[in-house]
């Protein structure tokens, strides 16, 4: 086998096309082949699929970094982030790379930031090692990864969904600290990462979880991921009403807690949510917004989370493991397609028709 079927962005939105894409031959010592099995979709495929991609990327590209997949080959002895043998056979996820040697990774301790990281889904597939994007039928795992193993009773699609919206969201529950039982958490996004954190905020003993989205479809799921109140942001369209809303939920006083997982333009109105001395969490990546110092909350913490690190992984594949009878995570899993029916998918989430879509391959 020389190659394999992967979707590959060869133009700006244009249709993708499913292309004969090479297999690394062989592969460096240390690293893996998977076959994957699932692939989910997140808004960052849809904005490289809109175009511009960052600096120094350029297309064709194999969409997709959010892969779960089983163990097809290795190239030498290989254990997970736990110190388990890994074989052939293992269903697996995997982190990025770091350097691991400049001033954020062995200094500041902040490998999310390291200039050196390697991600996913934006690398050219005509360039070796070609499979880095997840929409593939295999993948390519280098030497540096670590390895997650995924237990039975998390699903492919969930598993995948793992490997970058609900690490991220336990990055930002890192750093956010513990949640007390009297405080209340405010979550601007109803998406992916807004029903993992209204999980997760419930699951860490919040008194009161309150969630402002849209549309109507994902805020049903939203309830049912635990928030005890939600707000159409579809109807309730003046940000002085949201702000009440939240002030008649908190006695006056705003949230203690509020996490913004849509997009940075919804920065300024989090900050109105938000207590005198709150913390501020923004996860949601894209869009810009500018942000008067002289309104910020007094004496606040606001925390900005890129990414993840490996230990983020571990943590969502056990929280979805663990939680699995509390929390129902498979609907956030709305609709599967094909390889060949890439496109509806990626439509489908350019237009918010669906919380998660997943790229099935068995």
């Amino acid at each position: 086998m020389n190659d394999c079927r992967a979707a590959v962005i060869t133009s700006h939105n244009q249709p993708l096309e499913i292309q004969r894409v090479r297999i690394p031959d062989p592969l460096e010592p240390g690293a893996l082949l998977v076959k994957i099995t699932a692939s989910t979709l997140c808004g960052t495929d849809v904005h490289r699929w809109h175009g511009p991609l960052p600096d120094g990327d350029t297309l064709p590209i194999i969409t997709g970094h959010e892969p779960c997949g089983i163990v097809e080959a290795i190239n030498g002895d290989r254990t997970d982030i736990l110190g388990k043998p890994v074989k052939p056979g293992d269903r697996i996820v995997w982190s990025y790379v770091s350097c691991g040697s400049c001033y954020y990774c062995s200094v500041a301790l902040q490998p999310c930031i390291c200039s050196g990281r390697a991600s996913w889904g934006h690398n050219r597939s005509d360039q070796y090692p070609y499979l880095l994007g997840s929409c593939a039928e295999y993948m390519y795992v280098p030497p540096p990864c670590l390895i997650i193993k995924v237990p039975e009773e998390v699903s492919s699609a969930s598993a995948a969904a793992s490997a970058c919206a609900y690490r991220t969201v336990m990055h930002g529950f890192d750093r956010l600290g513990a949640i007390k039982s009297h405080e209340s958490v405010v979550i601007q996004g109803s998406g992916p990462l807004g029903n993992f954190a209204t999980a997760v905020a419930r699951d860490h003993g919040a008194k009161k979880v309150m969630v402002i989205g849209a549309p109507a479809a994902r805020l049903e799921v939203t309830k049912r991921m635990g928030a005890d109140a939600v707000l159409n942001l579809e109807e309730v369209t003046d940000p002085k009403d949201r702000r009440a809303w939240v002030r008649d939920r908190t006695e006056g006083r705003g949230a203690d807690v509020v996490i913004q997982v849509a997009n940075n333009m919804a920065v300024p109105e989090g900050l109105t949510l938000l207590r005198k001395g709150g913390r501020y969490l923004n996860i949601g990546a894209g869009g810009n917004a500018n942000i008067s110092v002289k309104s910020l909350p007094q004496e606040m913490i606001f925390h900005t989370i890129r990414s993840a690190e490996p230990r983020h992984w571990l943590q969502a594949i056990d929280f979805l493991a663990s939680r699995k009878k509390t929390f129902p995570f498979e609907e956030m899993i709305s609709a599967s397609y094909t390889l060949d029916q890439v496109n509806d998918a990626m439509q489908a989430m350019a237009s918010y028709q669906v919380v998660k879509a997943a790229i099935k391959f068995q």
